[in-house]
C-alpha cells in the first residue's frame, strides 16, 4: 500500500472514477429546457478505453450534449480515457444506464430521433436529417450495434466506403457522423 499512495493510507486504498455520472432523465430534460438543439451519443457496449476517450474528445468538439453508456460491459472511465479525451471527459455529461434500449425509448418519447451507425442499411449519413434533435448510436468495436437495438431505432445510416475494408475504427466513424451533424446544423 505504501507504493500506491504517498500519504498516510491508514490501511485503506481505493480507486474512484475521476468523473461524476449524470442521471439520464435529468440530463435530457435540462438540454430540452435549455433551448439547445439536442445531440446525444449512445455507445452500445464500446469496450476500449482509448476509443471511448477519443469519442468523448470529438463529442466535446462537436457540441454533443451528453453521452449514454450501459453500466455493464462498457469501457471504463480510467486514466487512458482521461488522457485520450484531452480532458474533455470533464466537460461532457456521461450517463450510465441499465439498458441501452430503455434509454432509446426515453429519447424517442422525448422527441429525439435515434440513428444507428451500421453497415446493415442502404442509407448513408447524407440521407439523414440531422438538423432534428438527434441521438446517434455507435456500436462495439467487434460486433457493431446490437441487433435488438437496430430493431427499435428510427433510422440506420452508414458511411460510404470504398475498397475492401468493411468498417472504420469506431472513434473515426463516430467523428464522421458527428461532423455531418455539424455540417447540416451550420447551414
Amino acid at each position: 500500500m505504501n507504493r500506491l499512495t504517498s500519504k498516510n493510507h491508514q490501511g485503506a486504498v481505493a480507486t474512484i472514477s475521476p468523473v461524476s455520472f449524470h442521471d439520464l432523465e435529468t440530463m435530457i430534460t435540462n438540454v430540452l429546457e435549455s433551448g439547445k438543439k439536442p445531440l446525444f451519443l449512445i455507445l452500445d457496449q464500446l469496450s476500449d478505453a482509448r476509443n471511448f476517450g477519443a469519442i468523448i474528445r470529438t463529442a466535446y468538439c462537436t457540441g454533443v450534449n451528453g453521452i449514454i453508456v450501459q453500466k455493464q460491459g462498457s469501457a471504463p472511465v480510467n486514466g487512458d480515457t482521461v488522457k485520450t479525451s484531452a480532458g474533455a471527459v470533464f466537460n461532457v455529461p456521461i450517463c450510465k444506464v441499465e439498458h441501452i434500449k430503455d434509454a432509446i425509448y426515453f429519447l424517442q418519447a422525448s422527441g429525439i430521433q435515434t440513428v444507428a451507425a451500421t453497415e446493415k442499411t442502404e442509407n448513408t449519413i447524407y440521407d439523414i436529417n440531422f438538423s432534428e434533435p438527434t441521438a446517434i448510436i455507435m456500436g462495439s468495436e467487434d460486433r457493431g450495434v446490437n441487433p435488438s437495438v437496430l430493431k427499435i431505432v428510427d433510422h440506420k445510416a452508414k458511411l460510404p466506403m470504398f475498397g475492401t475494408i468493411e468498417s472504420l475504427n469506431v472513434s473515426v466513424a463516430c467523428g464522421a457522423f458527428l461532423y455531418e451533424v455539424v455540417r447540416q446544423r451550420l447551414v
